[in-house]
């Protein structure tokens, strides 16, 4: 259930020959069209009604970054443990799809089941037991901006802040027991959903749907088919009518717009597991290394560059989060680093998603530096240095907030 064990035995599998889904063939194809960097870049158009989302993005809760909008942190102040559907991040490949619910199938086949394909509808669906859960959806390259303006460090990908992240309360049924329905058998290795937004097409090469294998294991454990959110209906641009919420692996994992679950007997493997999602650089090996679930982070509920009266009483108020386990603390610098105070916890840590905490602040006149670093219950502390990796994944240092009193 280990997503980095898992990661590293699938890509040794791959590197061996042992493949399918995603050959090395088709990776020759790829690298040889774009190359890596290419290959990462921007995907052609997809078709879509008025853009690549459908969800108003005012400027005060966005900032859109071409087919994704991160969630400014402004906009989360006072609004509670759980983020708005309003104002919750979107991570598109390509567009959103807008789906009929009611001729929406389930379609779970393989050779890991007993007999043929067996399909499900939305009806079906909430039928069967429910499950509810909080629980932290955030892409991998959350943070990854901050690799070229905080350490200097040149990265591609989509330029995150922080605000690829977000809480949300999923209700739906267990993959477990849709899986169990279906005939899951003895024999299943892995299972793979595939969504049903348009086809992934990049340096030239179709990669076809997004799709990410997880071992038997996982997808038997704790992995939801959500239909709600926030207690309303899953909607169109967080992958309605049905999506997997695979808790505490990266939101790769988290596969939208669920219309297709291979359940196999042998390994599987997608360009979203062998040459995606990968730490690639000089310390890393060529065909890259496999890296653990997400990391450690802090942010401020303001946004960087934020004028505060002098000498008034400023309350700061932020969320930390970490995959291995809930926040024990906070510590909350204001002069760059120089002294450190521990944060104020506020509330639950509901599922151990994150921690909200505040802190109170009376600012001197000038420029200042916020900074925010958690530890975890497993020991886990935010560093002072992100591990630099050329795609921008799981940055983790403590961020550096300029703001200024006047």
């Amino acid at each position: 259930m280990d997503e980095f064990a898992y990661d590293k035995l699938r890509l040794r599998q791959w590197l061996d020959g042992r493949a399918s889904g995603f050959s090395r063939r088709d990776l020759l194809k790829l690298t040889a069209a774009a190359g890596v960097a290419g290959a990462l870049g921007p995907a052609a158009p997809a078709a879509a009604a008025d853009g690549p989302i459908v969800k108003p993005l005012p400027p005060e809760l966005f900032k859109v970054l071409g087919t994704n909008a991160e969630t400014l942190w402004s906009s989360l102040a006072g609004v509670g443990y759980h983020v708005p559907i309003d104002r919750f991040f979107v991570r598109n490949h390509t567009s959103t799809p807008v789906l009929d619910a009611a001729a929406w199938r389930l379609e779970v086949f393989g050779a890991g089941l007993r007999g043929g394909p067996v399909s499900f509808s939305l009806r079906d669906l909430a039928r069967l037991p429910s499950v509810s859960r909080s629980v932290t959806v955030e892409c991998a390259g959350n943070g990854r901006s901050y690799f070229t303006s905080q350490q200097g460090q040149t990265v591609s990908g989509t330029a995150w802040g922080l605000g690829a992240v977000g809480v949300a309360r999923w209700r739906g049924v267990r993959l477990s027991t849709v899986l169990r329905l279906a005939g899951l058998t003895s024999r299943a290795v892995d299972v793979q959903a595939s969504g049903l937004d348009p086809n992934y097409v990049t340096g030239g090469v179709d990669l076809g749907p997004v799709r990410r294998p997880m071992p038997v294991r996982k997808a038997l454990d704790d992995v939801i088919l959500a239909y709600e959110m926030n207690g309303e209906p899953l909607p169109p641009d967080h992958g309605a009518p049905v999506r997997l919420i695979v808790p505490s692996w990266i939101g790769i994992a988290s596969i939208k717009w669920v219309g297709r679950i291979e359940v196999s007997d042998a390994p599987l493997f997608s360009p979203w597991n062998t040459q995606f999602y990968r730490f690639f650089g000089p310390e890393f090996p060529a065909e890259g290394q496999p890296f653990d679930r997400q990391s450690i982070k802090s942010a401020f509920e303001l946004d960087p560059g934020v004028t505060f009266p002098v000498g008034d009483r400023v309350r700061l108020t932020g969320r930390s989060w970490s995959a291995a386990g809930r926040i024990k603390h906070v510590e909350v610098s204001t002069d760059g680093g120089t002294r450190w105070r521990r944060a104020r916890l506020v509330g639950p840590s509901v599922d151990h998603a994150w921690q909200r905490w505040e802190l109170d602040w009376r600012p001197t006149a000038g420029a200042h530096t916020l900074q925010a670093r958690a530890s975890d219950v497993r020991g886990n502390t935010q560093p002072d240095v992100a591990r630099f990796n050329t795609l921008g994944y799981l940055f983790d240092a403590v961020v550096k907030v300029p703001v200024t009193a006047a």
